[in-house]
């Protein structure tokens, strides 16, 4: 899952231009590549924060004393599986979906990013809720 994800993020980022390297301020970013610079930088936060939430969630899991097919391994099995899922599920709602409003507009990138942290954001919370880590 990261793995891809920060392969997408490092093209992107070969994309916007060199001086978007200077420091953005992203409460007034207005050009295209500021806000595209700024989407990224939020997904790559929040991508990070699911990251820690879903390890304290397989630390937890890991604990279970269950018998299968409630056992530890057979849950994080299905954690895993619905991990995968859900990330499928993001893509295609993030990256198939929402450019489609955008007829490949120049605020299509900013979108996509944007579509993409704020479910990646609300997973975070949906994970750390279901688990009581928050």
């Amino acid at each position: 899952m990261s793995r891809l994800l920060i392969t997408a993020i490092a093209l992107l980022a070969l994309a916007v231009p060199a001086h978007a390297g200077e420091a953005i301020d992203c409460t007034n970013a207005t050009a295209t590549f500021e806000l595209n610079a700024c989407a990224e930088k939020e997904l790559v936060k929040t991508d990070a924060a699911m990251n820690e939430v879903y390890k304290k969630v397989l630390a937890y899991v890991a604990k279970s004393e269950g018998e299968k097919p409630y056992d530890a391994k057979s849950w994080e099995d299905a954690l895993r599986a619905s991990q995968r899922a859900w990330v499928a599920f993001r893509d295609a709602q993030c990256k198939g979906l929402v450019p489609m409003s955008w007829s490949g507009g120049t605020g299509t990138t900013a979108e996509v990013l944007g579509c993409m942290a704020g479910m990646t954001k609300a997973r975070s919370k949906e994970l750390g809720e279901l688990y009581a880590l928050e």
